[in-house]
């Protein structure tokens, strides 16, 4: 690696700072039981993301970085899991059924399905250099 990376200048990863926000934001209208389950696990992936991408960035080599990005794509798999359990429990509404203005179930699925497509295209143009 000739120069460090600045993670901050990756779409990437400021993608999954937002889709943080819009996972805590939701979380926080999950019932008070789920606080120390759902809640938590959905929270500790979505921030797992950027935290990982961030990390991978210090990291001198893009295998290593290509790695730290993997486990940031397997977070990314366990929000979307969580989601879809989430959304089938009724803690996540469909499409039009969020009053409150907050992300709903389809728009957060895009949300991670769209990250999880920059990971996989990065890690895929690293792992070819």
């Amino acid at each position: 690696m000739d120069k460090a990376r600045n993670f901050r200048q990756y779409k990437v990863w400021q993608d999954a700072v937002e889709y943080s926000s819009k996972i805590y934001q939701q979380t926080d209208k999950m019932p008070w039981f789920e606080k120390k389950g759902l809640c938590d696990q959905l929270q500790r992936a979505a921030v797992s993301i950027s935290s990982n991408i961030a990390e991978g960035s210090a990291k001198p080599s893009n295998a290593e970085f290509a790695h730290y990005l993997d486990m940031a794509l397997g977070s990314a798999y366990e929000v979307e899991t969580q989601l879809l359990i989430a959304n089938k429990v009724g803690y996540i509404k469909n499409e039009n059924e969020d009053e409150d203005g907050n992300a709903n179930y389809e728009e957060l699925h895009r949300g991670i399905v769209d990250i999880e497509k920059q990971l996989a295209g990065l890690i895929r143009t690293l792992r070819e250099r």
